[in-house]
Protein backbone atom coordinates (compact mmCIF):
# COMPACT_ATOMS: atom_id res chain seq x y z
CA UNK A 1 0.00 0.00 0.00
CA UNK A 2 1.36 3.43 -0.91
CA UNK A 3 2.35 5.88 2.33
CA UNK A 4 0.75 8.63 0.59
CA UNK A 5 -2.49 9.83 -1.32
CA UNK A 6 -4.16 12.06 -4.14
CA UNK A 7 -6.20 14.08 -4.23
CA UNK A 8 -8.15 15.30 -7.43
CA UNK A 9 -8.97 18.86 -6.62
CA UNK A 10 -10.99 21.38 -9.00
CA UNK A 11 -9.01 23.74 -8.73
CA UNK A 12 -5.09 22.99 -8.64
CA UNK A 13 -5.13 19.06 -10.12
CA UNK A 14 -3.66 16.38 -8.14
CA UNK A 15 -2.41 16.98 -4.74
CA UNK A 16 -0.35 14.60 -3.13
CA UNK A 17 -0.49 13.95 0.68
CA UNK A 18 1.34 12.02 2.40
CA UNK A 19 3.25 12.15 6.37
CA UNK A 20 1.92 14.42 8.35
CA UNK A 21 -0.24 16.10 6.09
CA UNK A 22 -2.09 12.56 5.54
CA UNK A 23 -2.07 12.28 9.29
CA UNK A 24 -3.74 15.67 9.85
CA UNK A 25 -6.31 15.33 6.71
CA UNK A 26 -7.76 12.27 9.17
CA UNK A 27 -8.60 14.25 11.82
CA UNK A 28 -12.20 15.22 13.19
CA UNK A 29 -10.80 18.96 13.51
CA UNK A 30 -10.05 18.93 9.66
CA UNK A 31 -13.19 16.34 8.48
CA UNK A 32 -15.64 18.65 10.31
CA UNK A 33 -14.44 21.14 7.48
CA UNK A 34 -16.32 18.62 5.06
CA UNK A 35 -19.50 19.67 6.51
CA UNK A 36 -18.85 23.73 6.75
CA UNK A 37 -19.49 26.00 3.23
CA UNK A 38 -16.80 28.27 2.21
CA UNK A 39 -19.16 30.64 1.46
CA UNK A 40 -21.67 29.99 3.69
CA UNK A 41 -25.16 30.98 2.41
CA UNK A 42 -23.96 32.73 -0.83
CA UNK A 43 -25.30 29.20 -2.92
CA UNK A 44 -28.44 31.06 -2.07
CA UNK A 45 -27.26 33.47 -4.84
CA UNK A 46 -24.67 31.22 -6.25
CA UNK A 47 -26.08 28.08 -7.02
CA UNK A 48 -22.47 26.63 -7.64
CA UNK A 49 -20.91 27.87 -4.73
CA UNK A 50 -21.22 24.54 -2.63
CA UNK A 51 -17.74 23.77 -1.98
CA UNK A 52 -16.06 23.40 1.70
CA UNK A 53 -13.86 24.62 4.06
CA UNK A 54 -11.97 21.32 3.37
CA UNK A 55 -11.46 21.47 0.01
CA UNK A 56 -9.69 25.05 0.60
CA UNK A 57 -7.56 23.92 3.52
CA UNK A 58 -6.10 21.42 1.19
CA UNK A 59 -5.47 24.14 -1.49
CA UNK A 60 -4.55 26.51 0.63
CA UNK A 61 -1.78 23.85 1.92
CA UNK A 62 -0.88 23.11 -1.71
CA UNK A 63 -0.05 26.41 -2.54
CA UNK A 64 1.94 27.01 0.26
CA UNK A 65 4.37 23.73 -1.05
CA UNK A 66 4.29 25.62 -4.26
CA UNK A 67 5.61 29.23 -3.00
CA UNK A 68 7.93 27.23 -0.36
CA UNK A 69 9.70 25.41 -3.65
CA UNK A 70 9.77 28.65 -5.73
CA UNK A 71 11.11 30.49 -2.94
CA UNK A 72 13.73 27.11 -2.52
CA UNK A 73 12.98 27.03 1.45
CA UNK A 74 14.84 23.68 3.41
CA UNK A 75 12.62 21.09 4.22
CA UNK A 76 11.53 22.22 7.90
CA UNK A 77 10.11 25.54 6.79
CA UNK A 78 8.13 23.95 4.19
CA UNK A 79 6.25 21.83 6.29
CA UNK A 80 6.32 24.42 8.82
CA UNK A 81 4.53 26.51 6.13
CA UNK A 82 2.40 23.86 4.66
CA UNK A 83 1.03 22.60 8.34
CA UNK A 84 -0.15 26.30 9.21
CA UNK A 85 -1.94 26.58 5.47
CA UNK A 86 -3.63 23.24 6.15
CA UNK A 87 -4.92 23.97 9.54
CA UNK A 88 -5.17 27.99 9.20
CA UNK A 89 -8.96 27.20 9.21
CA UNK A 90 -9.81 24.55 11.77
CA UNK A 91 -11.13 27.15 13.90
CA UNK A 92 -14.49 28.26 11.92
CA UNK A 93 -18.17 28.33 13.15
CA UNK A 94 -20.82 26.34 10.82
CA UNK A 95 -21.42 28.28 7.71
CA UNK A 96 -17.83 30.28 7.50
CA UNK A 97 -17.94 33.78 8.20
CA UNK A 98 -21.62 34.21 8.87
CA UNK A 99 -21.83 33.57 12.28
CA UNK A 100 -18.36 35.41 12.90
CA UNK A 101 -20.29 38.83 15.30
CA UNK A 102 -22.66 36.25 17.29
CA UNK A 103 -19.37 34.14 17.72
CA UNK A 104 -16.73 37.04 18.67
CA UNK A 105 -19.34 39.04 20.49
CA UNK A 106 -20.19 35.56 22.84
CA UNK A 107 -16.99 34.50 23.19
CA UNK A 108 -14.70 37.44 22.80
CA UNK A 109 -12.83 35.40 20.24
CA UNK A 110 -12.66 35.03 16.26
CA UNK A 111 -11.98 32.00 14.28
CA UNK A 112 -8.41 32.81 14.37
CA UNK A 113 -8.63 32.71 18.03
CA UNK A 114 -10.10 29.24 18.02
CA UNK A 115 -7.91 27.85 15.42
CA UNK A 116 -5.22 28.97 17.47
CA UNK A 117 -6.52 27.27 20.90
CA UNK A 118 -7.11 23.91 18.85
CA UNK A 119 -3.55 23.77 17.48
CA UNK A 120 -2.14 24.43 20.82
CA UNK A 121 -4.97 22.10 22.75
CA UNK A 122 -6.45 24.39 25.00
CA UNK A 123 -9.50 23.47 22.79
CA UNK A 124 -10.68 20.00 21.52
CA UNK A 125 -13.01 18.85 19.18
CA UNK A 126 -14.41 15.31 19.66
CA UNK A 127 -15.29 12.84 17.35
CA UNK A 128 -18.48 10.84 17.87
CA UNK A 129 -16.73 7.98 18.20
CA UNK A 130 -16.02 6.69 21.79
CA UNK A 131 -12.10 5.28 20.78
CA UNK A 132 -11.35 8.83 18.96
CA UNK A 133 -11.25 10.07 22.61
CA UNK A 134 -7.97 8.68 23.29
CA UNK A 135 -6.26 9.46 19.68
CA UNK A 136 -3.29 11.80 18.51
CA UNK A 137 -4.93 15.62 18.79
CA UNK A 138 -3.21 18.06 16.39
CA UNK A 139 -0.66 19.24 18.83
CA UNK A 140 0.26 15.64 19.41
CA UNK A 141 0.92 15.19 15.59
CA UNK A 142 2.74 18.26 15.11
CA UNK A 143 5.03 16.76 17.72
CA UNK A 144 5.18 13.60 16.14
CA UNK A 145 6.67 15.08 13.16
CA UNK A 146 9.21 17.52 14.81
CA UNK A 147 7.02 21.07 14.73
CA UNK A 148 6.40 23.20 17.80
CA UNK A 149 2.53 23.94 17.77
CA UNK A 150 3.67 27.20 19.30
CA UNK A 151 5.80 28.06 15.86
CA UNK A 152 2.56 26.79 13.30
CA UNK A 153 -0.11 29.09 15.96
CA UNK A 154 2.00 31.97 15.37
CA UNK A 155 2.26 31.43 11.56
CA UNK A 156 -1.73 31.73 11.39
CA UNK A 157 -1.69 35.11 13.10
CA UNK A 158 1.25 36.59 10.88
CA UNK A 159 2.57 40.09 10.73
CA UNK A 160 -0.05 42.60 10.92
CA UNK A 161 -1.88 42.69 7.19
CA UNK A 162 -4.05 45.10 8.08
CA UNK A 163 -2.53 48.49 8.10
CA UNK A 164 -2.95 49.77 4.84
CA UNK A 165 -0.53 52.43 5.08
CA UNK A 166 3.74 52.00 4.60
CA UNK A 167 6.47 53.03 6.88
CA UNK A 168 10.16 53.28 6.12
CA UNK A 169 11.14 50.91 8.86
CA UNK A 170 8.76 48.42 6.90
CA UNK A 171 11.36 48.23 4.05
CA UNK A 172 14.66 47.32 5.54
CA UNK A 173 17.50 47.28 3.24
CA UNK A 174 21.32 46.63 3.64
CA UNK A 175 21.85 50.28 3.10
CA UNK A 176 20.74 53.32 4.82
CA UNK A 177 18.06 51.55 6.65
CA UNK A 178 17.37 49.63 9.73
CA UNK A 179 18.19 45.86 8.70
CA UNK A 180 16.12 43.11 10.50
CA UNK A 181 17.09 39.57 10.67
CA UNK A 182 14.16 38.30 11.91
CA UNK A 183 12.56 35.73 9.57
CA UNK A 184 9.04 36.99 8.32
CA UNK A 185 8.82 35.14 5.02
CA UNK A 186 6.97 32.08 6.28
CA UNK A 187 4.28 33.75 8.11
CA UNK A 188 4.00 35.79 5.25
CA UNK A 189 3.28 33.31 3.46
CA UNK A 190 0.39 32.17 5.22
CA UNK A 191 -1.01 35.79 6.53
CA UNK A 192 -0.13 38.93 4.73
CA UNK A 193 -1.04 40.75 1.78
CA UNK A 194 -0.38 38.18 -0.68
CA UNK A 195 -0.66 35.03 0.75
CA UNK A 196 -1.56 31.15 0.11
CA UNK A 197 -5.12 31.50 1.74
CA UNK A 198 -6.06 34.54 -0.01
CA UNK A 199 -4.55 32.95 -3.42
CA UNK A 200 -6.46 29.92 -2.94
CA UNK A 201 -10.14 31.66 -1.96
CA UNK A 202 -10.24 33.78 -5.07
CA UNK A 203 -9.14 31.12 -7.20
CA UNK A 204 -12.04 28.67 -5.87
CA UNK A 205 -14.77 30.69 -4.85
CA UNK A 206 -14.34 32.60 -8.57
CA UNK A 207 -14.51 28.78 -10.53
CA UNK A 208 -17.28 28.10 -7.72
CA UNK A 209 -19.70 30.79 -7.76
CA UNK A 210 -18.90 31.68 -11.68
CA UNK A 211 -18.12 35.29 -10.84
CA UNK A 212 -14.87 35.78 -13.70
CA UNK A 213 -13.58 38.58 -10.78
CA UNK A 214 -11.89 36.36 -8.84
CA UNK A 215 -9.10 34.81 -11.63
CA UNK A 216 -5.74 35.62 -11.08
CA UNK A 217 -2.30 34.77 -12.23
CA UNK A 218 -1.16 32.67 -9.86
CA UNK A 219 1.71 31.18 -12.03
CA UNK A 220 3.30 34.58 -12.37
CA UNK A 221 2.67 35.48 -8.46
CA UNK A 222 4.36 32.35 -6.78
CA UNK A 223 7.16 33.06 -9.80
CA UNK A 224 7.97 36.37 -8.98
CA UNK A 225 8.16 35.98 -5.23
CA UNK A 226 11.09 36.17 -3.24
CA UNK A 227 12.89 36.46 -0.11
CA UNK A 228 14.79 39.92 0.65
CA UNK A 229 16.22 40.33 4.09
CA UNK A 230 13.88 37.94 5.46
CA UNK A 231 10.65 39.23 4.30
CA UNK A 232 8.49 38.00 1.11
CA UNK A 233 8.63 40.54 -1.48
CA UNK A 234 7.71 40.22 -5.39
CA UNK A 235 9.88 41.25 -7.96
CA UNK A 236 9.09 44.65 -9.85
CA UNK A 237 7.95 42.23 -12.56
CA UNK A 238 5.09 40.76 -10.72
CA UNK A 239 3.38 44.05 -10.23
CA UNK A 240 0.84 43.36 -12.56
CA UNK A 241 -0.07 40.03 -10.95
CA UNK A 242 -0.18 41.68 -7.96
CA UNK A 243 -2.66 44.06 -8.99
CA UNK A 244 -4.72 41.71 -10.86
CA UNK A 245 -4.52 39.65 -7.26
CA UNK A 246 -5.78 42.80 -5.13
CA UNK A 247 -8.29 44.11 -7.52
CA UNK A 248 -9.71 40.48 -7.58
CA UNK A 249 -10.13 40.83 -3.91
CA UNK A 250 -11.89 44.20 -4.04
CA UNK A 251 -14.48 42.85 -6.84
CA UNK A 252 -14.88 39.28 -5.30
CA UNK A 253 -15.71 40.77 -2.01
CA UNK A 254 -18.61 43.73 -3.45
CA UNK A 255 -19.48 41.01 -5.85
CA UNK A 256 -19.98 37.48 -3.73
CA UNK A 257 -18.95 38.15 -0.08
CA UNK A 258 -21.46 41.19 0.42
CA UNK A 259 -23.63 40.97 -2.16
CA UNK A 260 -26.96 42.50 -1.12
CA UNK A 261 -28.97 38.97 -0.94
CA UNK A 262 -25.79 36.95 0.23
CA UNK A 263 -25.79 39.61 3.40
CA UNK A 264 -29.64 39.69 4.11
CA UNK A 265 -29.03 35.25 4.52
CA UNK A 266 -26.44 35.31 6.19
CA UNK A 267 -27.65 37.59 8.87
CA UNK A 268 -31.25 36.05 8.95
CA UNK A 269 -29.04 33.40 9.91
CA UNK A 270 -27.03 35.21 12.65
CA UNK A 271 -29.90 36.43 14.03
CA UNK A 272 -31.46 33.07 14.76
CA UNK A 273 -28.26 31.86 16.36
CA UNK A 274 -27.86 35.37 18.88
CA UNK A 275 -31.31 34.83 19.85
CA UNK A 276 -30.57 31.10 20.84
CA UNK A 277 -29.73 33.37 24.18
CA UNK A 278 -27.31 30.21 25.37
CA UNK A 279 -23.43 29.81 25.18
CA UNK A 280 -22.13 29.15 21.68
CA UNK A 281 -18.92 27.36 22.89
CA UNK A 282 -19.44 24.11 21.58
CA UNK A 283 -20.42 25.79 18.18
CA UNK A 284 -16.95 24.89 16.74
CA UNK A 285 -17.84 21.55 16.98
CA UNK A 286 -20.77 21.83 14.74
CA UNK A 287 -20.75 21.61 11.06
CA UNK A 288 -23.52 23.68 9.17
CA UNK A 289 -26.06 20.35 9.26
CA UNK A 290 -25.75 20.31 12.77
CA UNK A 291 -26.54 23.59 13.27
CA UNK A 292 -29.05 23.81 11.03
CA UNK A 293 -30.90 21.35 12.92
CA UNK A 294 -30.29 22.47 16.54
CA UNK A 295 -32.29 25.69 15.04
CA UNK A 296 -35.37 23.26 13.89
CA UNK A 297 -35.12 21.56 17.22
CA UNK A 298 -35.24 24.88 19.49
CA UNK A 299 -38.79 25.93 17.38
CA UNK A 300 -40.03 29.24 17.20
CA UNK A 301 -38.16 32.16 15.41
CA UNK A 302 -35.16 29.75 14.77
CA UNK A 303 -37.28 26.67 13.44
CA UNK A 304 -39.04 29.25 11.31
CA UNK A 305 -35.76 31.09 9.92
CA UNK A 306 -34.27 28.01 9.68
CA UNK A 307 -37.11 27.26 7.06
CA UNK A 308 -36.96 30.29 5.27
CA UNK A 309 -33.36 29.57 4.26
CA UNK A 310 -33.94 26.11 3.41
CA UNK A 311 -36.70 27.33 0.95
CA UNK A 312 -35.08 30.77 0.07
CA UNK A 313 -37.78 32.72 1.43
CA UNK A 314 -35.95 35.68 2.26
CA UNK A 315 -36.25 38.83 4.16
CA UNK A 316 -36.56 41.76 1.99
CA UNK A 317 -34.96 45.69 2.48
CA UNK A 318 -37.07 47.75 3.78
CA UNK A 319 -34.71 50.79 4.53
CA UNK A 320 -31.49 51.68 3.17
CA UNK A 321 -28.81 54.36 3.39
CA UNK A 322 -26.28 54.20 0.75
CA UNK A 323 -22.58 55.70 0.89
CA UNK A 324 -22.41 59.24 0.85
CA UNK A 325 -26.11 59.88 1.75
CA UNK A 326 -26.18 59.61 5.92
CA UNK A 327 -25.86 63.50 7.32
CA UNK A 328 -22.97 64.12 10.49
CA UNK A 329 -26.03 63.31 12.86
CA UNK A 330 -26.94 60.37 10.94
CA UNK A 331 -23.22 59.08 11.11
CA UNK A 332 -22.92 59.49 14.70
CA UNK A 333 -25.47 57.04 15.37
CA UNK A 334 -24.66 54.54 12.29
CA UNK A 335 -21.19 54.29 13.86
CA UNK A 336 -22.90 53.24 17.59
CA UNK A 337 -24.45 50.66 15.73
CA UNK A 338 -21.48 48.94 14.73
CA UNK A 339 -21.44 47.62 18.60
CA UNK A 340 -23.80 44.20 18.52
CA UNK A 341 -25.35 45.55 22.00
CA UNK A 342 -26.69 48.83 20.60
CA UNK A 343 -27.57 47.25 17.39
CA UNK A 344 -29.43 44.72 19.12
CA UNK A 345 -31.41 47.35 21.07
CA UNK A 346 -32.70 49.17 18.07
CA UNK A 347 -33.69 45.94 16.46
CA UNK A 348 -35.98 45.00 19.47
CA UNK A 349 -37.64 48.73 19.15
CA UNK A 350 -38.39 48.80 15.85
CA UNK A 351 -40.29 45.55 16.16
CA UNK A 352 -41.92 47.12 18.93
CA UNK A 353 -42.75 50.03 17.30
CA UNK A 354 -43.78 48.40 14.28
CA UNK A 355 -45.55 45.64 16.37
CA UNK A 356 -44.00 42.70 14.55
CA UNK A 357 -42.44 39.63 16.79
CA UNK A 358 -39.06 40.07 18.10
CA UNK A 359 -35.65 38.75 15.85
CA UNK A 360 -37.49 40.33 12.22
CA UNK A 361 -35.98 43.14 12.31
CA UNK A 362 -32.15 42.99 11.14
CA UNK A 363 -29.78 45.86 11.09
CA UNK A 364 -26.76 45.75 8.62
CA UNK A 365 -23.45 48.23 9.68
CA UNK A 366 -21.24 45.67 8.06
CA UNK A 367 -17.48 47.25 8.81
CA UNK A 368 -16.88 45.96 12.41
CA UNK A 369 -17.91 42.06 10.48
CA UNK A 370 -15.72 42.54 7.40
CA UNK A 371 -12.41 44.25 10.12
CA UNK A 372 -13.07 40.87 11.99
CA UNK A 373 -13.60 38.50 8.72
CA UNK A 374 -10.99 40.03 6.27
CA UNK A 375 -8.54 42.33 8.32
CA UNK A 376 -6.29 42.08 5.03
CA UNK A 377 -9.17 43.94 2.54
CA UNK A 378 -7.28 47.12 2.34
CA UNK A 379 -3.73 45.56 2.66
CA UNK A 380 -1.63 46.70 -0.19
CA UNK A 381 1.15 46.96 1.79
CA UNK A 382 3.30 44.55 -0.76
CA UNK A 383 6.69 44.76 -0.81
CA UNK A 384 8.13 45.52 -4.61
CA UNK A 385 12.15 44.62 -5.24
CA UNK A 386 13.57 46.66 -7.74
CA UNK A 387 17.45 47.14 -8.71
CA UNK A 388 18.21 45.39 -5.28
CA UNK A 389 15.94 47.91 -3.24
CA UNK A 390 12.90 48.00 -2.17
CA UNK A 391 9.54 49.95 -2.50
CA UNK A 392 6.00 49.93 -1.53
CA UNK A 393 3.52 49.18 -4.50
CA UNK A 394 2.07 52.29 -4.51
CA UNK A 395 5.39 54.05 -6.04
CA UNK A 396 4.51 51.37 -8.93
CA UNK A 397 0.56 51.30 -8.80
CA UNK A 398 -1.94 54.10 -8.77
CA UNK A 399 -4.36 50.63 -8.31
CA UNK A 400 -2.82 50.19 -5.14
CA UNK A 401 -3.66 53.61 -3.62
CA UNK A 402 -6.89 53.75 -5.06
CA UNK A 403 -7.79 50.13 -3.36
CA UNK A 404 -6.98 51.64 0.06
CA UNK A 405 -10.05 53.99 -0.05
CA UNK A 406 -12.35 51.50 -2.24
CA UNK A 407 -15.59 50.77 -0.22
CA UNK A 408 -16.40 47.03 -0.59
CA UNK A 409 -19.93 47.68 0.01
CA UNK A 410 -22.45 50.62 -0.70
CA UNK A 411 -24.50 50.99 2.13
CA UNK A 412 -23.95 52.85 5.31
CA UNK A 413 -26.68 50.41 6.75
CA UNK A 414 -29.21 48.41 5.30
CA UNK A 415 -32.45 47.09 7.27
CA UNK A 416 -34.17 44.34 6.32
CA UNK A 417 -37.30 42.84 7.65
CA UNK A 418 -39.45 39.54 6.81
CA UNK A 419 -42.14 40.25 3.43
CA UNK A 420 -45.14 40.32 5.75
CA UNK A 421 -43.79 42.93 8.00
CA UNK A 422 -41.54 45.08 5.50
CA UNK A 423 -44.67 47.56 4.84
CA UNK A 424 -44.76 48.15 9.28
CA UNK A 425 -41.29 48.62 9.60
CA UNK A 426 -40.59 50.94 6.25
CA UNK A 427 -43.38 53.25 8.57
CA UNK A 428 -41.04 53.59 11.43
CA UNK A 429 -37.86 52.39 11.04
CA UNK A 430 -35.83 56.12 10.16
CA UNK A 431 -37.62 58.04 12.97
CA UNK A 432 -36.49 54.95 15.56
CA UNK A 433 -33.08 55.11 14.27
CA UNK A 434 -32.14 59.32 13.68
CA UNK A 435 -35.29 61.13 15.50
Amino acid sequence: MPDYKIIHDTVHGSIKLQGLFLDLLETPEIQRLHGINQLGLAYLVFPGANHTRLEHSIGTCFVASRIADSLGLLEDEKKLAMAAAMLHDIGHSPYSHTLEIAVHSDMQADHMDITKEIILGKRRILSDDEPDKNRDYIPDLLEKYDLDPEDVASLIFGYSANDGSTKIEDFPTHKNQKFFNEKRYISQMIHGAIDADQIDYLLRDSFYTGVAHGTIDIDRLIQTMEIFNNDLVVHKRGVPAVEGMLVARALMYTSVYFHKTVRIAELMLARAVELLDEPLGEIHEMNDSELMARLKEHGGFQKEIASMLKFRKLFKRAFTLTKGQASDTEMRVIKELKEPKQRRKKEEEICRRAQVPNGYVIIDVPEKELQISEPRIRATNVKILDNDKLAPLSRFSPLARALEVREVYDWEIMVSSSPRYVTKVEKVVKKVLFD
